[in-house]
């Protein structure tokens, strides 16, 4: 699945995060990107195991990753470039539509389901979403199956301090509307994702997550 070499570069990237160093490194970082490219293509051959819809997609494998360059309005942290790696698994596009995603740094392993950089357009849709159908969300949210995989329910990169104008302030969805985008999130280890049958848990991560997808879907 992840090949170490992987994350060496990932390691090696965090302690130089500039451009001269990168450019000095184009062949581990153009392996890097064969790796991912692989894991696309790997998720979107299981999808018919966790959601038909991906499964029924045309795979763009060179677009179903983030980028290693960091645009300044999404930029997170002080680094021009990612030191960790999302891998979509989307029948959309992963700045427009939720999807399931698998998220690759080195310590900070996890897979799961999400918006977590929406558009403008997208963020509209989803508080709309949030605010249209809280009771459905709190159903998702009490599976069993979503409980036992997710102890942290709904997680974002990044919140805001209010509720949006707008929007009710004591509402069921308000901790929901302050997040910048929002999803779930399972840890894995880096050992777990070195191994070749890591699938068969990915599946089950994947699966967990799949009422949550439907949900904003």
């Amino acid at each position: 699945m992840v090949e170490p070499e992987t994350f060496a570069f990932l390691s090696d990237l965090a302690q130089n995060n500039k451009k001269a160093w990168l450019d000095a490194h184009r062949v581990e970082r153009d392996d890097a990107m064969r790796n991912f490219t692989g894991i696309a293509m790997t998720l979107h051959d299981y999808a018919d195991r966790f959601d038909h819809n991906i499964a029924d997609v045309r795979l763009k494998p060179r677009q179903s990753y983030t980028k290693f360059f960091q645009e300044p309005r999404e930029r997170v942290g002080a680094g021009l470039y990612r030191i960790g790696i999302d891998v979509f698994a989307n029948a959309g596009d992963a700045a427009e539509d939720f999807g399931y995603y698998l998220h690759i740094e080195p310590g900070k392993c996890h897979a799961g389901a999400g918006l977590f950089q929406p558009s403008k357009m997208a963020l509209a849709r989803l508080r709309t979403r949030l605010v249209d159908d809280p009771d459905g969300l709190a159903d998702v949210l009490g599976e069993a199956d979503f409980k036992g995989m997710f102890p942290d329910s709904l997680v974002s990169r990044k919140e805001v301090g209010v509720v949006p104008d707008g929007f009710e302030e004591n509402g069921p969805a308000a901790p929901y509307l302050k997040m910048l985008g929002l999803g779930c999130r399972h840890d894995l280890s880096d050992d777990q994702l070195m191994d070749d049958d890591v699938m068969d848990e990915l599946v089950e991560v994947f699966r967990a997550a799949s009422p949550l997808v439907r949900h904003f879907t």
